[in-house]
């Protein structure tokens, strides 16, 4: 268990030594004085993961020197890959719950600094392109709510369909669809990226510090470098793309096209510069000029299958209203609050809450920390028919009207009674859109199954009590396989999102009814991005939480909030339920974790099993009568920093 204590950032033990600790020495700081930060952390990066790390001595800061930055990198142990059991952090004043050690170290020192939750949060993800490139980043978009003692608010960060792209943009000549992987890796898939946009609509809002402070600790690592990590060393490695980018090849790979070593120091000078222009000029800096203008060209130039997106596209992002309202769902004696489409993510989890609450469900839902099969075939069905609604109706509010004129219809506790009607002792089998009030399924097509895998969650809760919960993402892994420099010229750059192809392919089904998430100039595409922030019956903050994985995070996210919320486990002891999904077809279950017996009683109930790797990345924050405790997921490197 991790101890925080004033004064210190406390590094574990290992069994039998004394706790390492490094000193942390601060001046006070003015909120937005436009002055440097004179304060200085010092210390190893700590990791109560994968066994004990050794710490290295610290020297103690001169109260009397003069500094240029608040920003000290801390020393990266290795980290382990695979599933790596996690303790839980306890805190007593903020937390930082992030996908990279790294990462959650910049959103610690920028609170310690003085910084709120949104800060924070904006550090971290300028991080996460450095360090987790392959999930999330400046080249792709986001969701981010926040909540600040007496409101949740939400803001909508995620990528658009150029100007020039149509229900056509995955068609071939013959107009049957592209291949999926074909469509992925190429200009055809790049939306216009919305994450830095976003998060400087929120920080003018709701930072504290100066929006350039934000950008140190990215730009110091992207300048001097950090190690490649295990997991990230693996993905290079295994993707058969993405040597075919020049910039991707140069930075990533040696000479012979392998990937560079585990411990390999990787520096990404172009990425550098370009936080550099951002952080001096604001959102400016990457949606004008030379930064969109190469964006733009490596759209265009991709050599097999090149996209339509223009200067333009990228220019007219920032000129809209980024803030949303927010979907709040009641359940049992929770508020859980969540994004409206085009995320699907909420609708579909308050669909499956809803439905159980409204069943005979077993109260036995654990075994030795494993659902049970008889709770697992409750869920898989309400999962189902949540699933069937999700493909029909949920796409960009902006091009599609909801269901009996309000997304609420979906929840509401009469229809999700009706639903609950269809769940039987048997699996039903892939299950039916239903009718909230509105018979939109003779007009609308069924969105065909297709898959979605990138994404990255950060949940932060600052020393005031404000909260964010933000799903990031540039959909696939390495997203379209094209790099950007940013026209610096330098080695090095960020990756760009493959975001259109979270839209339909097919602009209809075999009916010709139109798919109500096809491509459209101007549109966003669904999205499963889950981000959650809970509120007790007292309307005072409970948890926040997410995770990445595709249309997994809606499942992963709500055995999170299974978990904690009706199970009685802390955060970390919800993550590590093994993971379980049904997308209304087969069930699926994490692979090597449940026992042949349940999988046996499942089929017996009807249901098609199959086993898988479900990587789950999930970090959630909860309140408790001591504090805060965080929770990071096992299957991932994600730590959880705070005081």
């Amino acid at each position: 268990m991790l101890s925080l204590c004033q004064g210190t950032r406390q590094v574990p033990a290992c069994p039998g030594s004394v706790p390492a600790t490094s000193q942390v020495w601060s001046t006070p700081s003015s909120r937005r004085s436009g002055s440097r930060f004179a304060t200085v952390l010092l210390g190893a990066l700590f990791l109560a993961v994968a066994g004990c790390q050794e710490v290295a001595d610290v020297p103690s800061p001169d109260p009397d020197a003069e500094t240029e930055a608040w920003y000290s990198a801390p020393d990266q142990p290795e980290m382990a890959t695979g599933y790596t059991e996690k303790p839980g952090w306890a805190t007593s004043e903020f937390a930082v719950a992030a996908a990279n050690p790294l990462a959650t170290d910049a959103g610690f020192q920028v609170i310690e600094a003085g910084g709120s939750a949104v800060d924070a949060a904006v550090a971290v993800q300028m991080v996460l392109t450095l360090v987790e490139p392959q999930s999330s980043g400046i080249g792709g978009g986001a969701f981010l709510l926040h909540w600040d003692g007496d409101e949740v608010v939400a803001l909508n960060g995620r990528e658009m369909a150029p100007s020039g792209a149509d229900e056509t943009l995955f068609l071939d000549d013959q107009g049957d669809p592209l291949p999926y992987g074909d469509a992925v890796a190429s200009g055809l898939s790049v939306g216009v990226p919305g994450t830095v946009a976003m998060l400087a609509a929120a920080h003018r809002d709701y930072g504290l510090l100066e929006w350039a402070e934000l950008f140190q600790p990215a730009i110091t690592l992207a300048e001097d470098g950090f190690e490649i990590s295990p997991r990230l060393h693996g993905l290079l490695d295994g993707d058969a793309t993405l040597r075919d980018d020049p910039i991707a090849r140069e930075l990533y790979y040696d000479e012979a096209g392998d990937a560079h070593p585990v411990g390999f120091r990787l520096r990404n000078p172009a990425l550098g510069q370009v936080l550099r222009r951002i952080a001096e000029e604001g959102v400016d800096a990457f949606y004008q000029g030379e930064v969109a203008g190469d964006i733009a060209a490596r759209v265009q130039g991709h050599p097999e299958r090149p996209g339509v997106m223009t200067p333009e596209d990228i220019h007219a992002y920032p000129d809209q209203d980024f803030y949303v309202d927010p979907l709040c769902t009641d359940w049992r004696a929770y508020l859980l609050c969540g994004f409206p489409p085009p995320s699907s993510g909420h609708l579909a989890i308050a669909q499956m809450l809803g439905v159980m609450e409204a069943l005979d469900v077993p109260a036995e839902a654990l075994a030795d920390g494993v659902p049970t099969a008889d709770w697992l075939h409750y869920y898989m069905e309400a999962a189902r028919l949540a699933f069937a609604d999700r493909a029909l109706y949920v796409a960009d509010p902006n091009f599609v009207d909801p269901p009996a004129g309000s997304w609420e219809s979906l929840v509401a506790p009469d229809y999700l009674a009706a639903r609950a009607e269809l769940v039987g002792a048997q699996s039903m089998g892939e299950a039916e859109a239903g009718d909230p009030g509105l018979v939109a399924e003779t007009a609308l097509g069924v969105h065909p199954e297709q898959p979605d895998r990138g994404t990255s969650h950060i949940s932060i809760v600052d020393r005031e009590g404000n909260a964010v919960a933000m799903t990031t993402t540039i959909e696939q892994g390495f997203g379209s396989r094209i790099m950007s420099d940013g026209g610096t010229g330098l080695p090095g750059g960020f990756h760009l999102n493959n975001e259109l192809t979270d839209f339909s392919r097919t602009p209809v089904d075999d009916e010709g009814r139109p798919i109500a998430n096809r491509v459209e100039a101007g549109k966003r595409p669904r999205s499963s991005m889950s981000p959650t922030l809970v509120l007790d019956a007292d309307g005072e903050l409970l948890a926040s939480a997410g995770s990445p994985g595709g249309a997994g995070i809606i499942h992963y996210t709500a055995k999170t909030i299974i978990g904690m919320l009706d199970w009685g486990l802390n955060a970390q002891e919800a993550i590590d339920v093994p993971n379980f999904a049904n997308y209304n077809g087969p069930s699926l279950l994490e692979s090597g974790r449940f026992s042949d017996g349940t999988i046996q009683a499942l089929q017996a109930l009807g249901h098609e099993v199959e086993e898988r790797a479900m990587t789950s990345g999930i970090q959630a924050i909860q309140r408790t009568e001591d504090g805060l405790f965080g929770g990071a997921d096992p299957r991932r490197e994600g730590i959880v920093m705070g005081r």
